[in-house]
């Protein structure tokens, strides 16, 4: 099941303990999930679900909440809706209904945001709204990189409503317009979970966390590959340059190196693409590191020295753009 669906199917079970979080709830998902629309001169309040139990828990709210009785038509998927689709529809006492909810105000004006007792209502009736809110438009991405919970809303003052029960709850949220829509997103990975969790989702929750986890896993283990990889890549690089500085070096030196740096440059030379470590084990006796990097050092000073008094080229000339390259 994917995570929005499993989510809502959660929520839509969530039981609600007070009168107030239930009609936060019920005016949140009629004012993300539709809204009015006047048909022969009466007000009709039509909200279109994509969940089943959504549906059914809207009208048993309304039903129990505010004494309407809706009806529940489904309407099946096409083209480009896929999936069945549930319209609950109020028309006998549409108007009722709506000023009771809060999409009309006292003068019959419609509500652009959310209404100002549940604005202004408490922590729960702020959770509820966003319960609401997300039964009716929301939707939850697997965590990694670009995950997300967003939902979509009417327009912006809803959103500028919804962003502001966030911030009540400690949760920082964005409203932002994306292709003309206006949708409210939360980033954060532990805002996210304390989101769900304030709105009943557990189940889904420890499902989220524990991909999230797997994720950030992989990650890390895909970072350290990578600077592995990479420190071996110049590693490999540098004792490639330095084997060629040292055939340079054996060349301008000739017979006058003496045995001990020669033999610490001809071990280099054998092995171009060991680390000194590899090469101080391969020694007869073996060495340390610092001993095998020491030698070949004085072995390039000596030898830059020497081609500076023939006024020939260094060490360093034998270093190729190629050999630097990563």
């Amino acid at each position: 099941m994917a995570l929005t669906e499993s989510v809502k199917e959660e929520l839509s079970r969530q039981h609600v303990k007070t009168t107030s979080e239930r009609k936060a709830e019920v005016s949140a998902m009629l004012r993300f999930a539709g809204g009015l629309h006047i048909i022969s001169g009466r007000i009709v309040i039509e909200a279109e679900l994509d969940h089943a139990a959504t549906a059914r828990r809207l009208k048993t709210t309304v039903m129990e909440v505010y004494g309407h009785n809706p009806e529940v038509i489904v309407v099946s998927g096409n083209g480009i809706k896929r999936g069945s689709r549930y319209v609950v529809r109020v028309v006998r006492e549409g108007e009722a209904l709506a000023r009771q909810t809060g999409l009309l105000d006292a003068r019959g004006r419609p509500v652009r945001g959310l209404p100002s007792v549940v604005v202004n209502g408490s922590m729960a009736d702020a959770v509820s709204a966003w319960r609401g809110a997300f039964l009716a438009h929301g939707s939850l991405t697997e965590p990694g990189r670009s995950s997300s919970l967003e939902v979509t809303c009417p327009g912006p003052e809803a959103a500028l409503a919804l962003v502001g029960s966030a911030r009540r709850l400690g949760i920082p949220a964005k409203a932002r317009e994306v292709r003309n829509v206006d949708r409210v997103v939360i980033r954060d990975g532990d805002s996210i979970a304390k989101l769900l969790t304030l709105m009943g989702a557990h189940q889904t929750l420890l499902v989220w966390e524990e991909r999230r986890m797997r994720k950030e896993v992989r990650a890390t283990a895909n970072r350290l590959a990578n600077f592995d990889d990479a420190n071996l890549r110049r590693s490999a690089q540098a004792a490639v340059a330095a084997g060629a500085r040292v055939e340079r070096a054996l060349e301008i030196l000739g017979p006058e190196a003496p045995y001990h740096l020669k033999y610490a440059g001809e071990l280099r030379l054998a092995h171009k693409q060991a680390s000194l470590d590899e090469l101080g084990r391969l020694a007869d006796p073996p060495m340390t590191k610092d001993a095998i990097a020491g030698r070949i050092r004085r072995l390039l000073a000596m030898a830059d020295k020497r081609a500076g008094e023939l006024n020939i080229e260094g060490t360093e000339s034998s270093v190729t753009p190629d050999m630097l390259e990563s």
